[in-house]
């Protein structure tokens, strides 16, 4: 079994269940590899009723007591009984599990796992899982993967085809000299991938994931190397002419530009001007106005008579800044297209030969701009915004349609510097560390769940006075993990709650691209007034009208990930607001969320967040989504970053770096 068969080479896996996987993006054995465990089940020992704590998941054996019903308050069905020790009862329920009403019987005795809470007065424990007693006996101090599962793809089912895809799977040569795994301690690279999913015990958790994350980011860090070599000091090809001038476009604002903005805008004009082509990153904070650096460094270029093109992570944001440029190039001699993927096919064919005629001077879009039907007469600047969404080849492909077109990168991820040389080590690196003076600063605040009903007060008033808010989950939809609010359940809550007077959306990452497109446009056009979602809103959406950003389970983010959240609301000119709603009420929950309180310094965040976390917790939600690493994250294994790096650097030295040595997942991973 090689890595790139069809994940139906597993026996048990039909074209019924392989669609089931294709929903999780499952296609091959490589796919199936790397669908990794999102957290790990530990059976400890069961606790007395009367000993366990609230908003903790425990285990408690017990006899059922009452006799199951079913209930159906609206629309949901939950299953409800009740199970007593010699300490004393706790209600059960489970939510569409219907067949359990007659599955249970009064006197049987089984040992039930889940979190506890206390509601009008009596202990629940909603949605456990159930054992029998010699069942959890034999589970006991093991660890178990639980993967993210979908309606008819169980847990069960699909460790069950990782398995027999891990004994099966031919085993992965080693691509490291021996003396760097041995110098970093890792764990063989096949060993890792099967440690990852079947642990015995949280040091090999630790071993795997140390092994896996230096691999990606190794495999990242020698790609980017790879085309630095192939792009090193290429001759300025499209110099900008010392007597172009701002003053056109710039007269055209509102306001003034800040301080910072002049600086990078300074340094911007001397690559343009310089022997060589410039290859710089433009970091800055949410609403830190890159854009308008973006348009300027854009307008130097048209006004030299060159070509500009802007790719953006998504229809909603290409044309979001479509639009804003349509406005500032109105009365100026350049003409401003848009090209997605909803482009119409007759708008697409006269966009390519506008481009290719040189009649239209700079384009705005998405990956369509990959398109080799995509040419241009004299393209000179390629600007790339939040690039760590475009796979390395991608923003390659973009650049090799000019003769060595000036690349500017954006980024609003507040990456601390130390990470980002090291991320981004062939580029020069300007910040924006200013915000403009007319914004508002952000008022935070830090509760817990008793807060709730207040804040869902307090959103209404600011719809009825004309506002939107977005309500940020961890999880998509019920069951994946009961301790954390999802986007399913929680906007049917919020539809009972406010009785239908409010339109509420929601958006996800499991909805197909043209739907989650529709929501993001009718909530940027006041059509929905409250959107709850996932963390796909974290870039790619500007909605000036909404100010209130509401997060649930706040303590399960980054400090990093909850400031662009944030950074959604503030963008006009009304009072914005962030609620940080955590669950889990401790010490260390308190200081993390009192960073973000206090500070709305992305680049103090993103410090402090490493200076708190520490090692990072592997049994919690990814902590940063800046980079597509399935296992590393740049906050949690920065020391495994910088080894990557040092590694990379060491073999280029001893020309030992060379294109091909990496295994074929690793290369594809990635720089696709």
């Amino acid at each position: 079994m090689e890595r790139s068969d069809s994940i139906m080479v597993v026996k048990g896996i039909g074209e019924k269940t392989a669609k089931l996987f294709s929903k999780k993006r499952i296609q091959t054995i490589d796919d199936l590899l790397k669908f990794y465990p999102k957290s790990y089940q530990e059976f400890k020992d069961p606790l007395p009723i009367e000993d366990v704590l609230l908003e903790e998941k425990v285990a408690v054996f017990g006899q059922i007591c009452q006799k199951p019903i079913a209930r159906n308050p609206s629309k949901i069905n939950i299953t409800v009984t009740k199970i007593r020790d010699h300490t004393g009862s706790i209600e059960v329920c489970w939510y569409h599990m219907p067949y359990l009403k007659n599955f249970f019987h009064l006197g049987d005795t089984y040992v039930f796992v889940g979190e506890v809470s206390k509601k009008y007065g009596k202990l629940v424990m909603e949605q456990p899982q159930y054992y029998k007693v010699e069942e959890y006996e034999k589970q006991k101090q093991t660890l178990v993967p639980v993967y993210s599962s979908t309606q008819g793809l169980s847990n069960k089912l699909i460790q069950k085809s990782v398995k027999q895809a891990l004994e099966s799977v031919a085993k992965t040569k080693e691509y490291l000299p021996e003396y760097l795994v041995d110098k970093y301690q890792l764990t063989d690279i096949f060993q890792a991938t099967y440690m990852m999913h079947f642990p015995k015990n949280k040091e090999e958790v630790l071993m795997a994931r140390k092994r896996l994350a230096f691999d990606e980011f190794f495999a990242f860090l020698a790609s980017m190397e790879w085309l630095k070599e192939q792009d090193i000091k290429r001759k300025n090809e499209n110099p900008i002419s010392d007597k172009v001038s701002l003053t056109p476009l710039l007269t055209k604002l509102p306001y003034e530009l800040t301080n910072a903005q002049k600086n990078v805008l300074s340094d911007i004009r001397k690559d343009l001007q310089s022997e060589y082509v410039m290859n710089r990153l433009v970091q800055g904070d949410v609403g830190s106005g890159k854009t308008i650096i973006a348009i300027c460094a854009l307008f130097y270029m048209l006004e030299s008579g060159y070509q500009g093109a802007l790719m953006a992570p998504t229809e909603v944001l290409a044309k979001q800044h479509y639009m804003e440029m349509i406005e500032l190039f109105k009365d100026l001699p350049y003409q401003v297209e848009l090209l997605t993927g909803s482009t119409p096919a007759a708008q697409k064919k006269r966009c390519y030969e506008n481009l290719k005629e040189g009649i239209t001077s700079l384009v705005i879009g998405t990956h369509a701009l990959l398109e080799d039907k995509v040419t241009f007469k004299n393209l000179g600047m390629v600007i790339t915004d939040e690039q760590h969404r475009f796979g390395v080849k991608q923003r390659e492909k973009l650049s090799l349609k000019g003769n060595a077109p000036h690349t500017l990168i954006m980024s609003a991820t507040p990456i601390p510097r130390t990470l980002a040389i090291i991320l981004y080590g062939d580029l020069d690196i300007s910040i924006v560390n200013e915000l403009p003076k007319n914004r508002l600063p952000i008022k935070n605040c830090v509760v817990g769940t008793s807060y709730r009903n207040t804040a869902y007060d307090f959103i209404k008033k600011q719809i009825l006075e004309g506002r939107q808010a977005y309500i940020i989950c961890p999880m998509v939809e019920e069951g994946e993990n009961s301790e954390l609010e999802n986007v399913t359940s929680y906007q049917n809550k919020l539809e009972e709650y406010y009785q239908n007077e409010m339109k509420v959306g929601k958006l996800h990452g499991k909805m197909k691209p043209q739907e989650k497109e529709l929501v993001m446009k009718d909530f940027a056009e006041g059509k929905i007034q409250i959107l709850v979602s996932t963390t796909v809103i974290e870039v790619g959406i500007n909605v000036p009208n909404a100010t209130v950003m509401m997060i649930e389970n706040a303590e399960r983010f980054g400090l990093a990930q909850l400031h662009q959240l944030r950074g959604r609301v503030g963008r006009g000119s009304h009072q914005s607001y962030c609620i940080m709603m955590y669950k889990k009420d401790s010490k260390e929950t308190k200081e993390r969320l009192e960073v973000l309180n206090h500070s709305n310094d992305g680049f103090y965040i993103a410090n402090e967040d490493l200076r708190l976390r520490g090692p990072g917790d592997f049994f919690g939600i990814r902590q940063s989504g800046e980079f597509d690493f399935k296992v590393g994250d740049i906050y949690n294994d920065q020391e495994m970053l910088r080894s990557a790096k040092e590694s990379v650097n060491e073999l280029k030295e001893k020309g030992l770096l060379k294109e091909g040595m990496l295994p074929d997942y690793m290369s594809k991973a990635l720089i696709m």
